[in-house]
């Protein structure tokens, strides 16, 4: 009789250990998936906000302007938190007249533990894709190696082997190598692709704080009244 070589009955027909290696894999391919999908919708939007915050600041209107409508909403963008800590810490140290040094240099340093916080939320699960990226296909290998194993220790017990008799075991065994590369292969891409994306919202929001100071650093200095509110401006 002609082995049934289909992709089911090797599963079906696969060692206890390279079944298991096989569940596992298929799991964490799903999980992976699911991470990619999360990442291309919140990496869109991440880009789309801090597009659309970075168009409003360049608008004309003035910092002061600006920083209140930022207060009266949910800050849901990076470059919109970043610009609330840095225009809050700015502002709170004009109120205690330090020097202008001071002022800079305090916005500054909030805006980069911002900008550190925002990149983290940014980078989260990346490390996941990378580590499916580079261990799923040694956990298939490893699969792979067992179920040859099993088949020739099984065919040590036949007096006459064929290859038809070594066919399905290897066939089996080196669907768990398959299954590992499924895994891996979309989150490498899925990975390079988030890493570049990621770097780009890097720069535009350093490039943005780069900016953002220097508008600071000409308004520093300049001692609020205590009952107007610092008209502070962000045009180009």
């Amino acid at each position: 009789m002609t082995p049934d070589l289909s992709i089911t009955a090797l599963v079906l027909q696969a060692s206890l250990v390279v079944q298991l290696v096989m569940a596992g894999l298929v799991v964490v391919s799903l999980a992976s998936w699911t991470v990619i999908f999360a990442k291309l919708i919140g990496l869109k939007r991440v880009r789309g906000g801090n597009e659309d915050f970075e168009h409003e600041f360049w608008s004309g209107r003035s910092l002061t302007e600006m920083n209140a409508a930022v207060a009266t909403k949910a800050k849901t963008v990076p470059m919109e938190r970043i610009f609330a800590s840095g225009m809050k810490e700015f502002l709170k140290l004009r109120e205690k007249r330090l020097d202008a040094g001071a002022q800079l240099d305090g916005a500054r340093r909030a805006m980069r533990a911002s900008f550190q916080r925002e990149m983290d939320v940014v980078e989260s699960r990346l490390s996941f894709l990378a580590s499916v990226g580079s261990v799923s296909p040694y956990v298939g290998l490893f699969g792979t190696v067992w179920g040859i194993m099993h088949a020739f220790v099984g065919l040590s017990n036949m007096q006459q082997v064929t290859l038809a008799s070594v066919a399905p075991g290897i066939a089996e065994a080196l669907v768990a190598t398959a299954i590992g590369l499924f895994a891996a292969i979309p989150a490498v891409i899925a990975y390079n692709r988030f890493a570049r994306d990621i770097d780009r919202i890097a720069i535009q929001l350093e490039t943005f704080i780069e900016e953002f100071s220097n508008i600071l650093q000409r308004n520093a200095g300049m001692q609020p009244s205590p009952t107007v509110a610092p008209a502070v401006t962000g045009s180009r």
